[in-house]
């Protein structure tokens, strides 16, 4: 007797969906897996280039305007993935596109009547952490920087709008995101790797996720979210430190373990000459190496029957081997 498939799959192949950010680094996976799975699928970005090789994606700047309305007809849910990236952006785009743009679609959804509305935001939305302990979604303080402060507004501005409408809003909160292709501050590390970086000191862990869990997560929540608003935390189940990032970095590449020749204070006087020479507030490449920021998943797994099952030792050489082509 064959192995059927489990009942959650089967329904998930009838939703029909609308996807912002749909040729970001996230927007690419999901949407593959989604068209994989058999659903209908219309993919935005700003730029309305190809998805993939049989999926295109149709220009909307989401910034100065919104999807034209017949694009949500029979649309069961929209996956807002779009956004500024973290710090790369002034306070007025952040706002425009995290906040403002990111309200004025879900409003949009629910005039059009869509179902389910789920928007990626992040857990810097939940401000910094204070200490070392696993944070929960009530677990917050004030975000200060103009990336969480956006996030944080948005997710606000749902809890405003929709608390007593009949669509489901779902937030989620990933963690850093890490997979073969992945850019930002893995790759910067890579870089330095490769160009001789000593081995980091010993210091607080962070909290990450690998894309195909936070995808399956997303495609779950896609045709199986609850009614109502729900705010939910993604990462994965370890933990780890800028030193074992390392560490496992130099192993994919067939290196042996690096040799933590530069004392502490030199990292400290670095960390804030990066800060200086790339205008950010002073502390910010601190708190990125060496300050904990961890999370627990409790919230989604439960109620999501959801748990992620990658590693970062599983798809270290990966990650290494896309990032040199």
């Amino acid at each position: 007797m064959g192995v059927s498939t489990p009942i959650f799959l089967r329904r998930a192949c009838i939703v029909k969906l609308l996807i912002t950010g749909a040729t970001g680094f996230i927007g690419r996976a999901l949407c593959s897996r989604l068209v994989a799975e058999g659903n209908s699928l219309t993919a935005l970005s700003r730029s309305g280039v190809q998805v993939s090789s049989d999926l295109a994606s149709l220009p909307v700047d989401l910034k100065t305007g919104l999807p034209d309305r017949k694009l949500l007809d029979g649309v069961d849910t929209v996956i807002h993935l779009a956004g500024v990236a973290h710090r790369k952006a002034d306070t007025g785009t952040y706002e425009a596109l995290n906040h403002d743009a990111t309200v004025r679609l879900a409003r949009l959804a629910a005039d059009e009547g869509v179902k389910r509305f789920v928007y990626l935001s992040s857990v810097k939305a939940m401000g910094e952490s204070i200490d070392d302990t696993r944070r929960a979604e009530n677990n917050c303080t004030p975000p200060i920087e103009p990336y969480g402060l956006s996030k944080w507004r948005a997710e606000r501005g749902l809890h405003e709008v929709f608390a007593d409408r009949g669509i489901s809003v779902i937030i989620i909160r990933p963690t850093l995101v890490y997979g073969p292709g992945v850019k930002g501050n893995l790759q910067v590390l890579l870089r330095a790797i490769r160009r001789g970086l000593p081995r980091p000191p010993v210091a607080g862990k962070r909290s990450m996720i690998a894309l195909d869990d936070l995808v399956e997560l997303l495609q779950r929540v896609a045709s199986h979210a609850p009614d109502g608003l729900h705010t939910w935390i993604a990462c994965g189940d370890k933990d780890y430190s800028t030193r074992a990032v390392y560490d496992l970095m130099r192993e994919a590449q067939g290196l042996g373990q690096g040799r933590g020749w530069l004392p502490d204070w030199a990292w400290q006087v670095g960390a804030v000459v990066t800060d200086i020479f790339s205008r950010r507030p002073l502390g910010t490449t601190r708190a990125q190496l060496f300050c904990g920021e961890r999370y627990t998943n409790s919230a989604v797994r439960s109620a999501m029957d959801w748990a992620p099952s990658r590693s970062l030792e599983q798809l270290a050489r990966r990650i290494v081997s896309e990032g040199e082509t």
